[in-house]
């Protein structure tokens, strides 16, 4: 194994990144090559570390804990020169208070608990050595020599552990089937197919944490008898794949992996399979179809997976941040898992927190935490302080909620019963200056284009709906239009074949249950409250307020706007494309939108 005498974590929070992020990794890599120190120096990725909108870019170097902030390209030289080479802290760049980096990763207001993400940005995870230095692999070795299939299973259920990939289906329960299903023959999958647009957990699991997921497949086919299993992931993904191809072969190479794991007679092994990006192979019956070479559509259940799944065979498919979590329940016990979260949700789940809050990123909540909290404390608020309108939680099968229910806790009873979903942890905050018509046509446009096209409901329900929202953003809308959408909604929900047409719905039928006045000024008044839809708004000069600048006139791009220099201009209503460009131009405030 390697000894580093530095470790320097780096954070890639989005907001860090937008900074320069990956620039400044670059640039040190570069430095520490010039500077003769790349062996004694290690640089890893970080999901986050200081307040990334007035510390980042940002890093930290262990064992001191520095921490530097507001990081620029042209002082790294200077930087690795005075700290690595010299042991000087550059004390220009260090942030007023030095706190350890579990306290920095805890997230403003110490909302967050780290336990799928624990290792995430503190180990490397092209090094299996290091993994096993911080405790990796022992929950392994405690199941092949302490514990009988049958007692990790009744483990896995006493934590209450649920599947994160959307339906939260009880773990333990799905393993048990799996296991008392007759066969010899029985697979283990790894569902990598993130697809919802905007998510990133299970990615940022496989590339910070690749041997947190294996350790957990292990002890999933040791319980189930499984001796084969697959990681299914996406092309798109090509770091993760490579991450955890890497991650395997280390494995193998010291017996985790192969025939006899560590001389306990049980065998088991792993391959990668990978997936051209289609949504619906997120559903576990497509996905199979996948790996099996064929095209990725589900099919009628039952027979469910654990009955018949890869190949007619018993197979197990749990998510990447369902299996992250197995190994710290049997290390740490059930009791210490069902200790987090609420009654039916027990432990922490994953967010990757998007759209118009100011700290958006990959965060780690315990459930019941409360939307409000994770906007307002963890997020920071909304961005440019302005107010709060709706967030959806879920991704593209989620719902629209509203102001009104953020204080509710966030669990899956909840967020089911106010018609949105966990889903696998998309969370996109939005302000005031959002369309909620637009948005459900948004989701639905993406829905209907991932619509494998086997059934008809979905098929044929998600263009209908599709084409009624297209009407009603471009001021076509017609009375009726509203119980039609119900209509449609409710028999795709009902009659569709998978989860992805049985979820497509939900973003037209939430928006509808809270934001109908914004359906009605759009169908009905013919305007757009939000000022998005194009076709619905107009923009005027205003007299008196106008200087004649010409700065609008200047900048239409389809010369809609003309007027004598100071004068008062005046827009063409039938030759303006409402770009809005002449509204963020005018520095007078001439212009409004109605």
């Amino acid at each position: 194994m390697a000894f580093y005498r530095s470790t320097v974590l780096v954070s890639v929070d989005p907001v860090c990144v937008e900074k320069g992020a990956y620039e400044i990794i670059d640039a040190l890599h570069d430095e520490l090559i010039k500077q003769g120190l790349i062996d004694e120096v290690r640089v890893l990725e970080t999901p986050r570390l200081g307040d990334p909108q007035t510390e980042g870019p940002d890093m930290v170097v262990y064992p001191e804990g520095t921490h530097y902030i507001n990081l620029k390209k042209a002082i790294l030289p200077k930087l690795v020169e005075e700290h690595f080479l010299k042991g000087r802290i550059l004390k220009d760049y260090v942030a007023p208070i030095i706190r350890p980096v579990e306290e920095e990763l805890a997230a403003p207001k110490a909302k967050e608990v780290r336990v799928v993400l624990r290792n995430v940005g503190v180990v490397d995870p092209l090094n299996i050595e290091d993994y096993i230095a911080n405790d990796g692999y022992m929950a392994l070795g405690k199941v092949l020599t302490e514990m009988t299939p049958e007692e990790v299973i009744q483990e896995v259920l006493d934590a209450k552990l649920r599947g994160r990939g959307g339906a939260g289906f009880p773990t333990g329960l799905k393993w048990r089937f799996a296991r008392q299903a007759p066969g010899d023959i029985k697979y283990v999958v790894c569902n990598a197919d993130e697809g919802d647009p905007g998510a990133f957990m299970n990615r940022r699991v496989l590339e910070g944490d690749p041997h947190s997921v294996i350790e957990g497949m292990i002890i999933a086919a040791y319980a189930i008898g499984a001796s084969q299993g697959y990681v299914y992931c996406r092309a798109e993904y090509p770091i993760a794949v490579g991450t955890m191809n890497l991650a395997m072969k280390q494995a193998r190479n010291l017996g985790l992996l192969g025939e006899n794991i560590l001389g306990s007679g049980f065998s088991f092994d792993l391959e990668m399979r990978m997936g051209a990006g289609a949504f619906v192979c997120g559903e576990e019956t497509a996905l199979m179809a996948s790996i099996e070479g064929g095209r990725g559509e589900p099919r009628v259940r039952p027979p469910f997976p654990a009955q018949k799944g890869l190949w007619g065979k018993p197979t197990n498919i749990n998510n990447v941040e369902t299996y992250a979590n197995v190994p710290q329940i049997i290390m740490n016990g059930a009791e210490w898992f069902a200790s987090m979260g609420t009654e039916k949700s027990k432990g922490t789940k994953t967010f990757a927190l998007a759209g118009d809050v100011k700290n958006t990123g990959l965060i780690e909540v315990p459930f019941g935490i409360t939307l409000r909290e994770i906007i307002y404390d963890v997020g920071n608020g909304i961005k440019e302080d302005k107010e709060f309108k709706a967030v959806q939680t879920g991704g593209p099968m989620g719902g629209c909620i509203p102001e009104s229910l953020l204080d509710l806790p966030v669990d899956y009873e909840t967020l089911s019963q106010v018609g949105s979903i966990m889903g696998s942890g998309g969370m996109i905050v939005m302000d005031e200056g959002t369309c909620m018509v637009d948005i459900a046509r948004f989701f639905m446009e993406f829905i209907q284009e991932e619509s494998c096209g086997k059934c008809v409901p979905c098929r044929v329900g998600t263009r209908r709906i599709l084409e009624i929202l297209q009407d009603i953003c471009a001021g076509k809308g017609q009375d009726g239009d509203i119980e039609t959408l119900k209509m449609l909604c409710a028999n795709i929900k009902e009659n569709s074949l998978c989860g992805l047409g049985q979820g497509a719905p939900n973003p037209v039928l939430s928006t509808l249950t809270y934001f109908l006045d914004e359906y009605e000024a759009h169908i009905y008044e013919k305007q757009c409250p939000a000022h998005v839809c194009r076709a619905l708004i107009k923009y005027e000069i205003m007299d008196g307020i106008c200087t004649g600048c010409t700065v609008c006139a200047r900048n239409c791009p389809v010369n809609a706007i003309t007027g004598e220099r100071k004068q008062t201009h005046h827009i063409d209503p039938d030759l303006c494309i409402r770009c809005g460009i002449c509204y963020q131009l005018c520095a007078f405030d001439a212009i409004t939108v109605n």
